[in-house]
């Protein structure tokens, strides 16, 4: 029975290290407020993404720290940072997942909505359970759940994701995510998707 043991041992080991990282085995969320510094993103007069997603982000920390969550942000003010270096912080953590926050931005002003993407098949399920988390708190136009190739999802190499919070380029969804409630809404819904996404694991 020990042989047996013995033998099977690397076999059992190979296919755990084979395995993608597990929803229940993740206990910190690193945070991505998207652009920043000279790269403002999506604007539409003095309404800047890089503002929105920061003030998302850092309402988002919040609410997973409420929730036990250890977190960390790749930027906490408006200052410029590489793609390259928001992975190279996502891959310090062995534990992680990554979230993206963004908010959309397109020259037909009649599109609103939120939509969320992913790259690999491990993200998907995080994916569907933040966007639905965000979708339960807000009245949006539900764009879906998407695959991409945006750099810092295709890059990372945990669970990775890019939330799209709305278009700044849209009159009616402007308003709304100038709007403390809005914001603070999605937050909430991301994190509920997040705890929803580990407790499935």
């Amino acid at each position: 029975m020990r042989k047996l043991y013995r033998l099977l041992l690397p076999v059992l080991a190979l296919c755990l290290a084979s395995l993608p990282a597990q929803a229940r085995f993740f206990r910190t969320v690193v945070i991505d407020p998207g652009h920043g510094g000279h790269d403002k993103g999506g604007q539409w007069g003095l309404v800047y993404e890089k503002h929105l997603a920061l003030d998302t982000s850092t309402r988002l920390e919040a609410e997973l720290k409420k929730r036990g969550f250890r977190t960390v942000m790749t930027r906490r003010s408006d200052y410029f940072i590489s793609l390259p270096e928001r992975v190279r912080i996502a891959s310090r953590y062995s534990d992680a997942i990554f979230v993206s926050v963004h908010y959309n931005y397109t020259w037909k002003q009649q599109v609103s909505g939120l939509e969320t993407f992913y790259h690999s098949g491990q993200s998907q399920p995080l994916a569907s359970y933040v966007h639905n988390g965000m979708m339960g708190k807000v009245r949006c136009v539900n764009r879906g759940v998407k695959f991409a190739r945006f750099y810092v999802i295709r890059n990372t190499t945990c669970p990775s994701i890019l939330v799209e919070c709305g278009f700044v380029s849209n009159a009616g969804e402007r308003s709304r995510m100038k709007s403390a409630w809005f914001r603070q809404a999605l937050a909430e819904g991301m994190a509920e998707g997040i705890v929803r996404f580990r407790r499935a694991g």
